[in-house]
């Protein structure tokens, strides 16, 4: 059930699923010029529905309003966390928080990590550098913005996603499969990563 939720940069829309007596909460965001349609995204979704999370997927301002270019990186955070704020206050969130996205919606839910008391994060084809263009430098690196991440978490990268693939850290696990940045070649090993790890995670919790 779609629920608008008011933000500093305009209205979010969270498309909801509830479950009975639910175990945890992922929220995901989409990709910058994508939407919550995303295959991978509603793949992770139904995973963690069939392990009894609810899951709320998340439109940013921008989106709802109808644009396709994303909003500036600190806008797009402040509305995840105000949806966040709210997901909470409504008392939706029972049990772990698990905040992820994929590409962009994956940067947006590192790098507030700490703001919305995340448990973990889960990152669909997280873009950790600009592909080159011609006659140009190489973009940054985005690695710092999973390093800064202290929760577990985990990368579901394409082996050849265009963006790179981003190393495994100290509480951060990389599953590889056979894709592109769309990871849409095989969504089955997609949902066996997600559902391998939201099960680890769902024994931890207390």
């Amino acid at each position: 059930m779609p629920i608008d939720v008011p933000t500093p940069h305009g209205p979010a829309r969270v498309h909801l699923e509830t479950a009975d007596e639910p175990r945890g909460i992922l929220v995901l965001g989409h990709g910058a010029g994508g939407g919550v349609g995303a295959r991978d995204l509603v793949t992770a979704a139904c995973v963690a529905g069939s392990l009894g999370l609810a899951t709320a997927l998340v439109e940013q301002p921008y989106r709802v309003a109808g644009r396709r270019s994303p909003a500036p990186a600190h806008q797009l955070d402040a509305a995840w966390t105000a949806v966040v704020e709210h997901v909470r206050a409504a008392g939706l969130v029972r049990g772990a928080l698990v905040a992820g996205g994929r590409s962009s919606g994956a940067r947006v839910a590192c790098r507030t990590a700490a703001e919305t008391g995340a448990d973990a994060v889960l990152c669909l084809a997280f873009p950790l550098q600009p592909p080159q263009r011609q006659g140009r430098p190489p973009g940054p690196s985005r690695l710092p913005e999973l390093e800064a991440v202290t929760v577990p978490t985990l990368v579901v990268q394409g082996e050849r996603d265009r963006f790179g693939m981003p190393p495994e850290g100290l509480r951060r696990a990389v599953a590889v499969v056979q894709a592109d940045h769309a990871l849409r070649s095989d969504l089955s090993a997609v949902a066996e990563a997600v559902r391998d790890w939201l099960s680890g995670l769902l024994d931890l919790a207390p």
